[in-house]
């Protein structure tokens, strides 16, 4: 590791340490006085580090992943790559849901707390900050499945492009980069072309990742500020610490152990050599945003092929969330049980079942853990039974907004590791496309 990649971790962790400081014993210290300051250090951050790096999304998504597919070169192997790369992840963001539920079942977060003191600004927080974004959301799992399949093939990439929605990009490029073998001799002059041009890209991740000093300064200090520490302290802290214990179990044993057993590798190596992505993530709180750095550490820090960077972690930041996943099933299971529902093995099977299929189409539509929230609570409320008078007693949506004082420092973490299971299943699946030169090595 060269001196400048020294300094810089250093100077991320110390900028991540700064904002958390600076936004609990400044900003919200400050109280409404200090209102004005937060909105300007979110400007900042946004200016600084999230624009100029989703910027970058649209034209790396695209452009990386007809390369990705345009080098593996023959179908049976892209097939085997696609297959093999979405049964990781939802394998993976089942087993995070899993331990979710496990320690649910254990500790037992909502049981015994004071629903009333939970809910009395629950209604309007539900009202002001999350009811107007859940309007569109899928009523039935028929419903996300049919908006799961219109969200991989766009009637417009380049609206879906300028929406930020970068699943039918992926569907394009896929297609594109196939088209582009298939004709052999005539698609090497655009093969060389999109390759010239990611590496254009890339060496612009490279000038911008300087940008993380202050840009996460000012999102941590902003959002830490915003919100502060002290829901942890009250009835929320046993939620708050389930949903951590939850993340590190997944991030420090479950994938830990997928890499070790299935890549032969050390995943606290590689999990060292990817922290400039995953302080990243924790910091913006968003993997999209994330994805051009995490596509070149993958490759040039933590040994992944170009290949499979290019193609699986643009799939991954579009439709893996391990941590989210395993968040959802979390947060339904403690508010069911926060209200006094006790769910059968089979309602939690729903849960499981559920939180899995619609994480994949989540990135589709706005505002997403919340919508999956929505999603899962009405699953779940569909198959509680009548009461004797033929009514049915159900959670509440509002019930959702119990957890928005937590929630987008949660945020943070759970982000860290949606892109530790990408970067996880980008170094498994180097093995299956590995580049050309070490190819012709082994």
């Amino acid at each position: 590791m060269g001196k400048k990649e020294i300094v810089l971790t250093v100077l991320i962790l110390l900028a991540l340490l700064a904002g958390v400081l600076v936004g609990q014993f400044v900003l919200h210290a400050g109280g409404e006085a200090a209102a004005g300051s937060i909105e300007v250090f979110t400007k900042l951050g946004d200016l600084l580090f999230i624009r100029p790096l989703r910027m970058l999304v649209v034209p790396i998504v695209f452009i990386g992943v007809t390369v990705g597919v345009a080098g593996i070169g023959r179908a049976d192997k892209l097939g085997l790559l696609g297959g093999t790369t979405i049964a990781y992840y939802l394998l993976t963001m089942a087993a995070s849901i899993t331990v979710g539920l496990a320690l649910v079942g254990v500790f037992k977060p909502g049981a015994g707390a004071d629903l009333a003191s939970l809910e009395e600004n629950a209604k309007s927080a539900f009202e002001n900050s999350v009811e107007s974004r859940i309007e569109d959301r899928p009523e039935t799992f028929t419903d996300v499945v049919f908006q799961l399949g219109e969200s991989l093939v766009s009637d417009n990439p380049i609206r879906s492009a300028a929406e930020g929605d970068t699943l039918p990009l992926v569907t394009l490029a896929i297609l594109l980069g196939l088209a582009l073998v298939l004709i052999r001799e005539k698609g090497e002059a655009a093969i060389a072309f999109f390759q010239s041009l990611f590496e254009a890209l890339i060496r612009l991740v490279l000038w911008i990742i300087w940008l993380a000093i202050p840009g996460i300064f000012f999102i941590v200090a902003a959002r830490v500020g915003q919100v502060g520490f002290e829901g942890f302290a009250g009835p929320l802290a046993k939620f708050s610490m389930v949903v951590v214990v939850g993340l590190l179990i997944h991030s420090v044993i479950t994938l830990p152990t997928v890499l070790a057993v299935f890549g032969r590798i050390n995943p606290f190596v590689f999990m060292w050599q990817m922290r400039k992505p995953l302080l990243t993530a924790f910091g913006t709180s968003s993997s999209a945003a994330t994805l051009p750095i995490t596509i070149e550490e993958a490759v040039q820090s933590g040994g992944c092929s170009r290949r499979a960077a290019n193609f699986v972690l643009p799939v991954g930041a579009t439709i893996n969330m391990d941590g989210t996943a395993l968040y959802i099933a979390v947060v339904v299971s403690f508010l069911f049980e926060l209200y006094g529902f006790e769910l059968t093995l089979i309602q939690y099977a729903i849960i499981l079942f559920t939180a899995t299929l619609t994480a994949v189409g989540a990135a589709a539509v706005p505002s997403a853990s919340l919508v999956l929230m929505a999603i899962v609570i009405g699953a779940v409320n569909n198959t509680l039974p009548a009461l004797e008078d033929g009514e049915t007693q159900l959670l509440p949506l509002h019930a959702i907004g119990i957890i928005l004082g937590v929630d987008r420092l949660l945020d943070m973490c759970r982000t860290a590791v949606n892109v530790w299971g990408d970067s996880v299943g980008a170094k498994l699946l180097t093995r299956l496309a590995p580049d050309e030169d070490a190819a012709s090595r082994s």
